[in-house]
């Protein structure tokens, strides 16, 4: 138990400690602060804490100084003689003693050698920075000094720090054997392998070799295991290599070189080849203007006041890129956010900031000297380990600043960027603002193929990968990259040999996406004569003309909602009845998808004042505004009717969860019917959007009253596995791949009778996704424009009936990488295709 002046310390303690341990469960509680926030320490809070730590093995107690040692004994008192009996107060270092105390308590120690523990936890210090006395006697030998000994070479780069030595600890500790190490490099004394004090006392650094004995039953087994772990560097993820998945293991130079392979590597966002120089898109260094109007001369409290508040709330987006850093990437990568995190309540830091603003200064700029003076001593510092955590200091500062400055982040703008563009991540504005010509490829640390950046990416024709991790910000300006975007592959400063395999894979997808081309205008049939239409989804007149050229068969989905957004009024029905005429007239007779507005409170309009809601995805949104919005959906409705007369128009009901809800707006459509006067357009045809799983699950008391189901995979999925594709500490876990997902549209696809079923989300646009989705029954795939061809020739190599099979298999899979690990096999075992050796497609560029 931790018991402090500052909840902040203890806590990051404890976190420190935490890191330490593998899966022991070591109750830590913890004591500090007072409940307005102040410093102090509360002898009741101090009881209750110990009380919620003892489980009968005893408690040790851990006090950083004064008053918090008179608390805890008066807390003492307090307890039962049962209870007091059985907790400790130790006069430990707080923060060394509290790691090492974990860890034997962690190793199965008792409370007495825990606390023993933690009192011999300033050695590894004392050792590092004392001199020992040469007159000091030599010490005692222990019973494992006849032993035989092995030695090991630590290959770990920050040689035997506090996690590689955690680990070592903890690994002996589960051992039946008296087990001693030394550092024979150094020529240092024998200490117990399971006291971790006593191993940081080693100073093993990189290439150091270690000597090990052990006596005891399992004296050999423990020497085999232990050498084991040091060559694997004791399991520490010492940087983050680049992986591929699931293509084979990327050869990696550079930055990210040399390290331990992840499991989970860079996810494939948008196909194609990209091969260019790395240009690095990150805040530039937030210079403070010589004047700030911002900073007025307010009173210390207030000033003081405005910092605390600009650091809770990059604590919170912090926490919110480490969870989708450990969601997408892994635990070991998202730990360098922790110290981000512990940054922003450093003490020291803090108390000098306080310092400045009670001597007269603003927030940002004492904020700003004060972090300033810690990135200086970083940088400073001999180690190239430790200067390059200057930079970490440097993001925080800014971070913080740009907060009071009440800037919304970086400029980060891509317009003269010519390469591979490297970024923790993109906004929608950026993302949408990448140049194909420019542009070569996109890698984003974080993200997944769901998000808003990588949409945008596929849309644009530029190659990218999601989820590379905290590494690939490391790479340095200029290096080549290659990347590989349909399966994830990416390789920082490749070889020749991988440059040439990149470059034959270019030439390769190149020569696809001219036999795309040339096909575009016919139609998509597979192998065994199944004929699936294949559309566009717009969201304006251009993109329209786009999808024409393309090849489009029609377009599957138009978002009216571009009508009505970022202006001060509606649209009336003469504006709307305009640009639907347009679009129709650029697909030439070809039929048209329009979707009713599709806004909420995710996507307000100014002029449609809504109040606040907690979920606004779970609120008034889709066919749920239209309807408590007649007004505004008669005016619609009237409109697309009108074009109806003159061109096939397909006209389509979003976030229908009711027949009640498609009852009345049909009911609405009648009365526009009415209203045009010209009776029911022939080639009229009405269908609803499925993203909600009840209305998947209820498709057949749908089917009577549509013609057609459009299912929208990228709200279905967000909703079926309650991860909000906006969030990005779950986008992780929003992948339509996901068994559930797969049959849901199933369901859809069962039910629907005679009723079309199309598929307008994300995953139509994934070419491995062709033989999956025909296979379930859906036979219309609306993508963006640039993907009509790729899609067209991906539903060529289909044969329906072993593409059946397969989707039903996949139904079955424990997971999506099951079912991507399905169909791969399928594709090239089981002929999906008729060509299994045939390259995935580029999204081709358009004339």
């Amino acid at each position: 138990m931790v018991v402090s002046h500052s909840r902040a310390l203890a806590e990051a303690a404890v976190v420190l400690a935490r890191e330490m341990l593998l899966d022991q469960d070591v109750a830590m509680e913890v004591a500090a602060g007072l409940d307005d926030g102040a410093f102090g320490t509360d002898a009741t809070a101090i009881l209750a804490a110990v009380t919620t730590a003892d489980r009968g093995d005893g408690v040790v107690v851990l006090m950083d100084l004064g008053s918090a040692v008179l608390s805890a004994e008066l807390a003492l008192e307090l307890l039962d003689d049962e209870a007091r009996q059985r907790v400790l107060l130790c006069p430990a270092p707080l923060v060394e003693g509290l790691i090492v105390a974990a860890v034997a308590a962690g190793a199965g120690a008792g409370r007495d050698e825990v606390a023993a523990e933690a009192l011999g936890g300033l050695a590894g210090k004392q050792s590092h920075l004392t001199e020992a006395d040469p007159g000091s006697a030599p010490p005692a030998e222990s019973a494992a000094g006849a032993a035989p000994v092995e030695t090991f070479t630590v290959v770990n780069p920050h040689g035997l720090h506090a996690r590689p030595a955690a680990r070592l600890v903890q690994q002996a500790g589960t051992l039946d054997a008296l087990i001693e190490l030394r550092n024979a490099t150094t020529g240092s004394a024998w200490v117990p392998a399971t006291s971790l004090s006593k191993v940081a006392t080693l100073g093993a650094e990189q290439g150091h070799q270690v000597q090990i004995r052990a006596a005891g039953p399992q004296a050999r087994p423990a020497l085999d295991a232990l050498r084991a772990s040091a060559g694997r560097g004791f399991d520490e993820v010492t940087g983050q290599a680049v992986a591929s998945a699931p293509a084979a293991t990327s050869a990696v130079t550079g930055p990210v070189a040399g390290t331990a392979v992840r499991q989970r590597g860079p996810v494939p966002a948008s196909p194609g080849i990209g091969i260019g120089p790395a240009r690095l898109l990150g805040p530039a260094r937030l210079e403070l203007p010589a004047e700030l109007p911002v900073e007025p001369a307010a009173e210390p409290a207030a000033e003081w006041e405005r910092l605390t508040a600009a650091r809770t709330a990059c604590r919170d987006d912090i926490r919110g890129t480490r969870a989708a850093t450990a969601s997408q990437v892994g635990e070991s990568a998202a730990a360098v956010f922790d110290a981000h995190v512990l940054l922003l309540d450093d003490s020291d830091l803090l108390d000098d900031a306080r310092r400045r603003i009670a001597a007269g200064a603003g927030a940002a700029t004492a904020w700003a000297a004060a972090i300033d003076r810690v990135a200086a001593a970083l940088a400073a510092l001999p180690d190239p380990y430790l200067r390059a955590r200057a930079g970490d200091v440097r993001a925080v500062r800014d971070q913080v600043l740009r907060r009071l400055l009440g800037e919304a982040g970086p400029d980060g703008s891509l317009a003269d960027v010519c390469g591979v563009v490297v970024a923790a991540d993109l906004t929608p504005a950026q993302a949408a603002g990448l140049d194909p010509a420019r542009v070569a490829g996109l890698v984003l640390a974080v993200g997944s193929p769901t998000a808003h950046s990588a949409i945008l990416a596929r849309a644009r024709g530029v190659p990218a990968v999601v989820g590379a991790g905290p590494a690939v910000l490391d790479t340095v300006e200029g290096t080549t990259v290659a990347l590989d975007g349909a399966t994830g592959e990416l390789v920082i400063d490749p070889d020749e040999a991988v440059l040439d395999r990149f470059r034959r894979r270019a030439a390769e997808l190149a020569e696809a996406g001219r036999v795309a081309r040339e096909q575009a205008g016919s139609a998509a049939v597979t192998t065994d004569g199944v004929e699936v239409g294949v559309g566009a989804n717009v969201g304006s007149v251009d993109d329209a003309r786009l999808a024409a050229t393309c090849g489009a068969d029609l377009v599957g989905l138009v978002r009216t909602e571009f009508l009505f957004l970022d202006r001060d009024q509606a649209p009336d029905v003469a504006e709307q009845e305009a640009v639907y005429r347009a679009i129709a007239a650029a697909l030439d007779g070809r039929r048209i998808t329009l979707r009713t507005l599709d806004v909420g409170g995710d996507k307000p309009l100014r002029y449609l004042p809504m109040p606040a809601e907690a979920n606004p995805f779970l609120g008034v949104r889709g066919i749920r505004l239209s309807l408590a919005r007649p007004g505004l959906l008669a005016e619609q409705l009237l409109a697309m009717v009108r074009v109806a007369h003159d061109t096939p128009v397909s006209l389509m009901f979003p976030m229908v969860s009711t027949v009640a809800e498609l009852t009345a707006a049909r009911a609405a459509l009648a009365a526009a019917v009415a209203r045009a006067g010209r009776g029911q357009p022939a080639g009229l045809q009405v269908g609803i959007m499925v993203e909600v799983p009840a209305a998947a699950l209820k498709t057949a008391a749908f089917a009577p009253h549509v013609d057609f189901f459009s299912i929208g995979t990228n709200d279905l999925t967000q909703y079926a596995l309650a991860a909000d594709r906006g969030n990005e500490a779950v986008t992780g876990l929003g992948d339509p791949y996901d068994p559930g997902v797969l049959r849901l549209i199933g369901a859809v696809c069962a039910g629907a009778g005679s009723a079309r079923v199309a598929v307008c989300g994300e995953l139509a646009a994934d070419e491995r996704a062709a033989a999956l989705l025909v296979g379930l029954g859906v036979r219309e795939l609306s993508v963006g424009p640039r993907a009509v061809p790729v899609v067209k020739q991906a539903v060529r190599e289909v044969h329906r009936g072993q593409a059946a099979a397969t989707a039903a298999r996949a139904l079955d899979a424990d997971g999506p990488a099951a079912v991507r690990a399905l169909l791969s096999n399928a594709d090239a075992g089981e002929g999906l295709r008729p060509n299994a050796l045939r390259p995935r497609h580029a999204v081709p560029a358009v004339p």
